[in-house]
């Protein structure tokens, strides 16, 4: 029997659901969300939102330490969000929904923080997606994006890396810098978590 590869990423992720809190990436990805709740500070009754939630661990995370936490999980595949849902623990303080990052279905200044975890690397429009997370954050919100970054500080351009459908990017400090400033969000600094994986802190 012959395998398709699937054509996009979100058939990609949608395959991987059912059993992607049992694979390699989930046991890095809750490694690097545990070094990356050292590096951040919330509000009392905090109204949060994940992009690129998966399947939900990291606001199952934040919910347990944090009681009156209210968060959103956001995910384009499908399959991952029915996951989520099915692990979610915190209902209803906890919700997930299936959504685009390059069109965020929220108002404007509704977030405390937003977090983006290991996929910002797949987005085709980083900028737009800049520009988003700029729109529902609340004025001294905060942006937590997570993910690999290339070997050169000062490089302010993307690394494509053609290794999935459509590829993947990563971006140093400088690009970072860069893209938080087009739309008004502060670098507060960066902070490996693990190997190559960087954490930047934006504020608006």
């Amino acid at each position: 029997m012959i395998h398709r590869i699937p054509n996009n990423k979100q058939q990609l992720f949608d395959r991987w659901a059912p059993a992607y809190d049992t694979l390699f990436p989930s046991v890095f990805y809750q490694a690097i969300h545990q070094r990356l709740l050292e590096y951040v500070e919330l509000p009392r009754e905090a109204q949060v939102l994940d992009i690129g939630c998966g399947t939900g661990r990291l606001l199952d995370r934040l919910a347990s330490q944090e009681p009156t936490l209210q968060a959103t999980g956001l995910d384009f595949s499908a399959e991952m969000i029915r996951q989520a849902r099915q692990r979610n623990r915190h209902r209803p303080r906890i919700i997930f929904i299936e959504g685009n990052a390059t069109a965020l279905p929220f108002a404007e200044n509704q977030f405390d923080a937003v977090f983006n975890t290991l996929s910002f690397l797949h987005y085709d429009s980083p900028e737009q997606v800049f520009q988003q997370v700029s729109r529902v954050l609340r004025p001294n919100g905060r942006f937590y994006l997570v993910d690999i970054t290339t070997g050169r500080q000062s490089e302010s351009e993307s690394a494509y890396i053609p290794v999935s459908p459509g590829g993947v990017r990563f971006y140093s400090p400088a690009a970072r810098d860069r893209l938080g400033k087009q739309v008004g969000l502060n670098c507060l600094g960066h902070h490996h978590l693990l190997g190559s994986v960087l954490l930047t802190v934006f504020a608006k």
